[in-house]
């Protein structure tokens, strides 16, 4: 009888480890299976740009920026662009530069001194105005030159000072179509005019 009770607790024992495969084969596929879809999600969030960083993002957004300014640069070859008004398309927003340093100078074949400070006034956008302060010198010395240019005759009519104006226009205009190929000065004003 010894050898019919051995049998029986050989089945015991084998049957065991048979019921705890189909338990780990399952778990083994639920967490292969999870950890696939973890793997997919974090990949679909990576390449779609979740994990960028804000200064990264802002970065990206910046050289748009650029390109599209310089493929407006490209469309507009003659200079920067007129800025409109945002409530009406067919007038140009107007936009002032004061010139800090005033203008002073002596009347041809007189004693008297001229001493000005002049505004600018533009349609178009800020790169005249960087271009205004890039060749601050050589458009002070133009401005200069025409000043010296006046007689006290001249300084002594009604309209010198629009004429005057017209001709630092002129000047201002000259100097940065020489170096920048686009003037873009519309208007000169005389905040300060003193005659002595």
């Amino acid at each position: 009888m010894a050898t019919a009770e051995a049998p029986a607790a050989e089945e015991v024992v084998e049957g065991e480890p048979k019921k705890k495969k189909p338990i780990l084969l399952i778990a083994l596929i639920a967490v292969s299976t999870i950890l696939l879809l973890v793997v997919v999600v974090f990949t679909t969030l990576y390449f779609s740009g979740y994990f960028e960083h804000k200064s990264e993002a802002a970065a990206h957004e910046k050289v748009d920026e650029l390109d599209k300014e310089a493929e407006a640069a490209k469309a507009t070859p003659d200079g920067p662009e007129k800025v409109k008004k945002e409530s009406e398309n067919t007038r140009f927003e107007n936009t002032y530069l004061q010139i800090d340093k005033e203008f002073m100078t002596n009347l041809t074949g007189s004693k008297k001194v001229m001493v000005v400070q002049i505004a600018v006034m533009t349609h178009y956008d800020n790169r005249v105005f960087d271009n205004v302060k890039k060749h601050e010198f050589a458009i002070r010395s133009a401005i200069l030159d025409q000043m010296r240019q006046t007689t006290e005759a001249e300084a002594s009519r009604p309209d010198f000072r629009t004429e005057l104006a017209a001709k630092i226009k002129v000047v201002m205009n000259d100097m940065l179509m020489k170096y920048e190929d686009f003037g873009g000065i519309e208007d000169v004003f005389f905040t300060s005019f003193v005659m002595q």
